[in-house]
């Protein structure tokens, strides 16, 4: 199901994704397609990357280890 990722009908996930008083940690906004929001097994947001930031990037593979 397609949803807004942005806008004044933002989905609830990406308000939270997007907004630091939400999950505690980072503003952000979607900029484009395949952008990666890491939140750990207790449901924190941990870090974010831009969509030209590669899957297979250092910084990316050392979060996921």
């Amino acid at each position: 199901e397609k949803v807004d990722v942005s806008g004044t009908n933002q989905h609830p996930l990406y308000s939270w994704l997007c907004n630091q008083q939400k999950n505690g940690k980072f503003n952000s906004s979607v900029k484009w397609n395949f952008q990666k929001y890491f939140v750990d097994k207790n449901g924190e947001l941990v870090n974010y990357f831009y969509s030209i930031t590669k899957p297979n990037s250092n910084k990316i593979v050392s979060l996921i280890k």
